[in-house]
Formats: structure tokens, sequence, C-alpha cells
């Protein structure tokens, strides 16, 4: 038994996610000995709450680059879907149900161009997507004349909230829509990519395409599929962004992919594609999360919040790869 739990400690200590869920522990000791308010459990569900956005885009770029692409136009496919969205809720009504139904499908129909591109045209996935970001989001504000969209129903600005509770503090407190439907992304991902056969594939496309191409696998397909998860996953996205802004502004998530390529690149994911783990992606959104939140509470101006997130960005990949050297030293 001893020699099983020294077994199980080595190869943790050896992997991304320790050291990554190490730093979280440290940042998050420090900052609540620097504020009294960030350990409080309204602060907690308020990052909770900002987060979703984060956590929910995170995953859908996780797949795409296991499987060796990369998207960049996925924030104009959210500002896109939740036009769409937004404009069918004024006009029409629904529930939120319909509401996300509409966006994936509207994120989905986009991604499956970029797969397209992507897959037939042969050119690196970094410049057909930046293309088409730039290409959706000036057909958005060419069709929106860039308004803001506003006075939603009260179902919609209302939202939806389990397991309600009264806090200490005397604030009610419970699961509301961000967080229900940041955690149904995490579990649907996770199943996905551990537990299905789809989900060996990608890993499979991500580690050796023409290895992969062999064996049968419809590289196509493969691509069709992680393009349009992350689309479905951006639509999905912006409306739990609409419904906690109460509000639709066409540029509003535009320049949003650096935060979460930097939140899955933390967690591990090899830009190559084929290695990363979904769990690693959540110690990279939550710390992201702690830092912006804990920098915001102290009053550090929002331009130092970008600084602070490269340097923790660097000094992760510095230890990982640190790390996986020795573990290269000791084998050879």
């Amino acid at each position: 038994m001893l020699n099983q739990f020294r077994g199980f400690s080595a190869s943790m200590v050896k992997r991304h996610e320790f050291y990554l869920a190490m730093m979280i522990v440290l940042i998050v000791a420090t900052l609540g000995v620097l504020s009294e308010d960030f350990l409080t459990l309204g602060n907690i569900f308020d990052m909770s709450v900002s987060s979703a956005l984060l956590g929910i885009m995170a995953c859908g770029l996780f797949v795409v680059l296991i499987a060796g692409g990369i998207d960049i136009s996925f924030p104009a496919t959210a500002a896109i879907a939740q036009y769409v969205t937004a404009t069918y809720i004024l006009t029409i009504g629904g529930n939120f149900i319909v509401a996300f139904a509409i966006a994936a499908v509207v994120g989905m129909l986009l991604g499956l161009i970029n797969a397209v591109l992507v897959y037939k045209l042969k050119v690196p996935a970094i410049i057909i997507t930046i293309s088409m970001l730039n290409v959706y989001f000036g057909l958005l504000i060419y069709f929106s004349n860039g308004e803001w969209l506003y006075g939603f129903p009260d179902w919609f600005m209302d939202g939806i909230e389990l397991f309600t509770f009264t806090g200490s503090d005397g604030y009610d407190y419970g699961l509301s829509l961000p967080i229900l439907t940041l955690v149904a992304t995490i579990v649907l991902t996770s199943f996905l990519m551990s537990k299905t056969r789809l989900g060996r594939q990608i890993y499979a496309v991500g580690g050796n395409a023409d290895a992969a191409s062999r064996i049968g696998i419809n590289l196509f397909g493969i691509n069709l599929f992680v393009y349009g998860y992350m689309g479905a996953l951006a639509g999905i996205a912006s409306v739990v962004q609409t419904q906690i802004t109460q509000s639709v502004a066409p540029n509003s998530l535009m320049g949003f992919e650096l935060m979460v390529l930097a939140a899955v690149v933390l967690g591990g994911t090899s830009m190559t594609g084929g290695k990363g783990t979904l769990f690693g992606v959540v110690l990279g959104v939550i710390l992201l999360a702690v830092v912006k939140n804990g920098l915001t509470l102290l009053g550090v101006p929002s331009y130092w919040h970008t600084v602070a997130t490269g340097l923790i960005i660097v000094c992760s990949i510095s230890m990982t790869a640190i790390n996986e050297k020795k573990q290269a030293l000791q084998g050879a």
C-alpha cells in the first residue's frame, strides 16, 4: 500500500496539473491574506459567474487544439450567434431551450465553414480563422449597423437559479444559469474526450494525422466535428454572456480569444495537438479567474492584469518544460 501511494505521488508530481494546482493554492492563500473580501461566499459566486464565459469557450478550444487545429474566430462566431438569438427573443419570444438551440446552431454552422476552409484549402488554421474572425465581425457590423440590443423579457433577465439559500451575509445564493451551463459543458466535454471513441480519434488525429488516416479515421469528419463543436459552444457562451450583461453589443466579445487561448495553453494543452487534459484547462480557467478577481479587489489598474496573466503563463510553461527535460534525462 505504501509503495502504491509513493508511486501515485511520484506520478502526480510529474504532471503539469500538479504545479498548476499548487500555484492556484499559493495565489488563493496570498489573496486571502491581502483582501478580506476574497474568500467570502459572495465573491466566490461572483467569480464563478464571471468566469463561466471563459470556461465554456475554453472547453471548445481545447477540443480543437487536441485535434491539431486552432480557432481564433470564435469571438465573432459568438457575437453573430448572440445577435441572431437576441433578435429572435426580442421579436418572437421563447425560452432558454430555444435560445440555446438557436445560438448553438448558428455557431455550429459558422464553425463548419471554418472546418471546410481549413481542410480544403490546406492553409494553416490560424490564418484561416483570423481571416474569418474579420469577415464574420465585419458582416455583423454591416447588418446590425452596430446597434445595441436590450429590453429582454422578464424570463430571460431573471434567468434560472437552483438550490438557492441565504448566506450569513443576508444575500441569496444558488446555482445560476452561467454556473449550470459551465458545469454541463465541462461534463459533456469530459465525457466526449475520455469516454467515447470519437474522443480517442480526436487525440489520435492531433498526435499524428497521417497515421490516423492510415488506420481509417476520417480526417475531414474530425475537422467538421471539432470546429462545429467550438462554434456551438461559442454560441452557447454568447447566451450566457447576454443573460449576465442583459444587453448585446456587437463588439463586446472581440479580443476575448487571447484570454481563452491563454487558459487552454496554461492548462497544459499542446499547441501542436494530441496532448492535454480537460482538468488542466479547468485549472487554467480557475487560475486566470482568481488572478483577475484578486487584482480587481486589490485595486490594481486593469492594464496590470494582462501583465500578470502573461507572467503566470510564462512561469507555468517554464515549469512544465523544466519538468519534461528532467524526465527526458532520467529516461536516457
